[in-house]
């Protein structure tokens, strides 16, 4: 049982509602019962292959009828850096899937082009060689260096696969320049969740599938941090990590129960 209140959840969507957009086993249910005690919720989600929109279709066509606005993502975040920090920037974005509904007014360069700021989104096919290439002449040559989120890798429904953070710490001591990341754990990240839902961090509960971005991330904004134990969980980080979560269940259905109630 938690030591106070819960008034308000952050819930990461790959490994805990859903491992490759299928349903992780009794998450719909616990879902609908989460709607049906009215607790506000953000999903908050370093997904980067997918718009907003995108992903709130994907979720309501799993099981999980959400609008758009209950979604924060990591492109979303960035855009809105990009908006803030670098107005009228030319901008080499790298990732995987079609980010523009999320990125209006951003002046977005192609392939090969000169930039002002490098982003890299998504880990995907876009990844090849000519391409981080080309990202790290840029950067070596001023280009600003944002990265949307730093995760190592993530699961799919082929596995364990390799993500973006892979590229950003290669790049990081390739060029000797450190990125601006954007997603999860950045601290702005949570307190922009956090602001939305307006509700403090003590009452704010975090339930995600990886520690470090999800659960850590969370409890250093001062927020109870929640581990599931599906999607990339890996009992050996886990054990291995000298900072524990609050809480640890076996999957997102044991919510109530376990933790809430």
């Amino acid at each position: 049982m938690l030591p106070v209140r819960t008034e308000a959840l952050l819930i990461d969507i790959d490994g805990v509602l859903t491992v490759g957009w299928e349903p992780v086993a009794g998450a719909v249910a616990t879902f609908a019962e989460l709607r049906r005690r009215s607790l506000p919720f953000r999903l908050a989600t370093n997904t980067t292959s997918r718009s907003r929109q995108s992903v709130a279709d994907a979720l309501s066509g799993a099981g999980f009828p959400v609008v758009a606005g209950e979604i924060l993502t990591a492109p979303v975040a960035t855009a809105a850096h990009l908006r803030r920090r670098h107005p009228d920037a030319a901008v080499l974005v790298l990732s995987s899937g079609d980010l523009s509904a999320d990125f209006t007014d951003i002046r977005t360069v192609g392939p090969g082009e000169a930039a002002d700021v490098v982003v890299l989104g998504g880990a995907g096919l876009v990844y090849t060689h000519e391409e981080l290439n080309h990202a790290f002449n840029l950067i070596l040559d001023g280009a600003a260096f944002v990265a949307m989120h730093r995760n190592l890798y993530w699961r799919t429904a082929r596995g364990l696969e390799l993500d973006t953070g892979a590229y950003v710490t290669a790049l990081e001591a390739a060029t000797g320049r450190t990125a601006t990341v954007i997603g999860k754990p950045a601290e702005a990240f949570f307190i922009a969740a956090l602001e939305e839902l307006g509700v403090p961090p003590e009452t704010t509960l975090m339930v995600g599938d990886d520690l470090d971005n999800d659960v850590l991330g969370a409890q250093r904004c001062g927020m109870t941090g929640c581990l599931v134990r599906t999607g990339k969980f890996r009992p050996d980080v886990l054990a291995a990590s000298p900072v524990q979560p609050d809480l640890v269940i076996d999957c997102f259905a044991d919510l109530f129960h376990a933790v809430i109630d």
